[in-house]
This record gives C-alpha cells, structure tokens and sequence, in this order.
C-alpha cells in the first residue's frame, strides 16, 4: 500500500495481514497525547488509506501504557492566544481528523489498550468497534478542564452507543469508566484477557474472510441510519445497497461456494 510508504511523525502505520493495517498512535512519552501534527496526519492518512483497493480493516492503538490521554495540555498555554476565530481553525482541524477515521470506508476497531481521555475517548468512539484490555479506562475529562463534553462528537456518539441517561451522567461527572463497567454499558464489545491487538487482528481475520463489497456497504448502511429519521428512509437505503451488490461477483460465488461445500474466494468486485 502506498500510503504506507510514508513516514509520519506522531503515528506508526503497518499491515501486519494482507489488507489489515495497524494504525499506532506513537508518542508513549506524553500518553500519546493529541497535537496539532497528530490531528494532520491522522486525517491525511485516514484519506490515503481510502484509496487503497486492498484496505479490508484498520486496528487503531496506541503505543506505551495509553490508548490516547487526549489534547497535549503542554500546548494549552498557546490557545488562549489564538482568538475565537483562530482556535475555531484548531477544533476544526481536530475535529477533520477524527471524522476521517470515522469516514474510512473499511471496519475501524479500536484496540484500547489504557487510558482514552478526553480526545482520545473520542477517537475511540470515532472507530466502529472496541476492545478493551484490562487496563482500559475512559474519561470524557472536558468538564474538569473547562470544556463541554459536546467536543469532536463524543456528545453524539456515546449517547448513541449507551444512552442519554449514562452519558450525561459520565459526561457532567467526568468520572473514570474502568473497563469492566465500559463493557457492561457496550462501550466496548469485550475486554481481552491477554493482548488487546492480537484480539482486535483475530477478530479482523474473520472480517476479512467476508465479501469486501458487503461489508464495506454494511458499515456505510450503519453509519447512514444513525443519520436517518425514519424506518422508511432506512430501508430504502438498505435495499439499494443489497440490489447493488447483487450485480457484484461475490454473491453468485458464495452462492457456488455454498452449493460446492468450499470456502468462498471473494474479489471485492
């Protein structure tokens, strides 16, 4: 993949299977903490990794101890001086990268591997699924710092994910949900009881033994619904998604796959 060819400064990228990449925020040293150079790279690769033909999942993690401990408060003295127009440009260029994982078209799974604070708790919520080790904590911290918690969609998405009731109590508290309870409340689909990546790669590996086409047009079908109003305007979306892919290649083969008593052999296409 050519996007992989790149050297980027605050993130590690790799694929560690065919069409599985592994996305490592890489700053251990601050609990790789979000800059103005991360939120850069995270959209340009994000955008670059959506031209890839051969992209099926991307694993996002992070290095050292932390997921993500959100915004770098070493930066913070600076943002007062920006003005409202200047630091408007800065939650916007934030907010462009975490919407750019979200965009990406292939499943995004968050290995969390410590804490997500803040910003990093966002990013979390940006990826469709989540796996939580042990040591999975998460803060929506904005309160205590401030801040609304109505920052780089964490409002929006985890009222979505657990309700309004326990979001708004996380949320105007700014507590610890340690990974027990973020696992009974569906913030994360399991926690791993060894090694979060290794999890989040096997769970990959069964993704990617499914047909390229149904399950990027299954992520953008669930994406879309959550944007929609009515069941009428859902299953009108949901119907043009499957007579497209009946036109694709990989439906009449897992129908001869089936009939065959053998593994599929899907082409994307």
């Amino acid at each position: 993949m050519k996007t992989l060819d790149r050297t980027f400064e605050t993130l590690r990228a790799e694929e560690v299977k065919p069409g599985i990449v592994l996305v490592t925020l890489n700053r251990p040293d601050r609990y790789n903490a979000m800059t103005n150079t991360m939120f850069v790279e995270l959209e340009q690769l994000a955008w670059g990794l959506g031209d890839e033909d051969d992209l099926r999942v991307v694993i996002l993690t992070g290095a050292g101890k932390a997921f993500c401990s959100g915004y770098d408060l070493a930066d913070a003295d600076d943002l007062p001086h920006l003005g409202a127009l200047g630091m408007l440009d800065q939650q916007e260029r934030a907010a462009r990268a975490l919407s750019a994982i979200r965009s990406v078209r292939v499943p995004v799974i968050a290995a969390v591997n410590g804490a997500a604070a803040g910003g990093g708790f966002s990013l979390a919520l940006a990826a469709d699924i989540r796996i939580g080790s042990a040591q999975a904590k998460f803060n929506a911290a904005f309160v205590r710092i401030g801040l609304s918690a109505g920052d780089l969609g964490t409002s929006w998405l985890l009222t979505r994910l657990i309700g309004p009731a326990k979001t708004s109590e996380i949320c105007f508290t700014g507590r610890v949900v340690a990974a027990e309870e973020a696992a009974d409340l569906g913030l994360v689909n399991w926690i791993s009881e060894d090694d979060v990546v290794a999890d989040a790669l096997g769970l990959a590996e069964q993704i990617v033994a499914n047909s390229p086409g149904g399950v990027q047009l299954s992520k953008r079908a669930l994406q879309a619904n959550l944007e929609v109003g009515s069941y009428a305007a859902a299953l009108e979306l949901e119907n043009r998604g499957q007579a497209l892919l009946t036109r694709s290649a990989d439906m009449p083969e897992a129908l001869a796959a089936f009939k065959e008593k053998r593994p599929p052999v899907f082409q994307g296409n």
